[in-house]
């Protein structure tokens, strides 16, 4: 990883990431989106499993799973001390964001939770300009715009999206965001990917840790079984998120990440026999066509 810095006097629009990184960072963030519906896929499948419960086992196999690489990489587990400020923020926004997405998704349609939470991009980019001073410019504003509404035609929020809970969906959408800046700030200082990844999901683990404690569910063998398959999908996802906002700022990438909804359209489809209508073919064609475009708009 580069020890240089964005040029902060870099004019609005311009990259301070190399092609390569910036590459790099659309494969991660893909990935990441990929991981993620696949994490939905396991969390669906575990069945009546309360909500804390499925978010507890999400965050503490990724705290084991990052553990385990950490020590098979070598690398020691070492925080600046100039960064252990931006840790602490980026573990405690991230666990409200989880908090927030969860609640939501307990009080409104899946759909228009999901829909609100992928308001993260755009805070994504937002808190980057005064986090990191990476500015970004009408088309990569306009790129995200798009891919934002692309995914509202497939998720097709409904009356619900007007209410109390929406609101902790958009408070949701805003912590991710700030969060995957905060990563972003964290590589740029030197932390290393796994160790951000343990670090939060540790604190996940233990803020989530009281709730099982009182409201334990049991669960069947293969409950447990797809819930660990989930932290596992979870835990790539996050190293891969992580990698991604390392290599490249957020207005290079952020509309990649709208590819979470085509992959998920393809598992409800390949698992579940879900059928997407005229109306989230359209939103698919304008995500895809979207990152296409700003593919194409970065390489020139």
């Amino acid at each position: 990883m580069q020890s240089k810095t964005p040029d902060k006097k870099a004019p609005a629009g311009a990259s301070p990431a190399p092609a390569a990184n910036r590459t790099k960072g659309i494969l991660f963030i893909l990935s990441a989106a990929f991981f993620f519906s696949l994490m939905t896929v396991f969390v669906r499948l575990s069945g009546d499993v309360p909500t804390m419960q499925k978010a507890f086992f999400r965050n503490i196999v990724a705290a084991f799973l990052a553990a385990f690489i950490l020590m098979r990489s070598g690398e020691k587990f070492y925080i600046p001390r100039t960064s252990l400020m931006d840790m602490f923020l980026r573990c405690s926004i991230g666990t409200m964001g989880i908090l927030c997405n969860f609640w939501a998704v307990d009080h409104m349609r899946i759909a228009d939770a999901n829909i609100l939470n992928k308001l993260s991009p755009f805070f994504a980019i937002l808190m980057s300009i005064f986090i990191l001073k990476e500015r970004p410019n009408r088309v990569e504003w306009l790129s995200v715009l798009l891919a934002f509404i692309g995914a509202a035609f497939v998720a097709k929020p409904g009356a619900g999206i007007a209410s109390f809970p929406a609101l902790v969906a958009v408070l949701g959408g805003f912590t991710a965001g700030t969060a995957y800046t905060y990563v972003r700030k964290l590589g740029l200082s030197g932390v290393k990917g796994p160790v951000i990844v343990f670090s939060f999901s540790v604190f996940s683990t233990l803020i989530l840790l009281p709730n099982i404690l009182l409201n334990y569910h049991p669960m069947s063998v293969k409950q447990f079984v797809f819930l660990v398959l989930a932290g596992c999908s979870a835990a790539i996802a996050q190293l891969s998120v992580t990698a991604a906002y390392q290599n490249a700022p957020a207005r290079d990438i952020s509309v990649f990440d709208y590819s979470q909804v085509v992959y998920a359209a393809m598992f409800g489809f390949l698992l579940w026999g879900e059928i997407p209508d005229a109306w989230s073919f359209l939103g698919y064609a304008i995500i895809i066509g979207t990152a296409f475009g700003k593919w194409y708009w970065m390489m020139k």
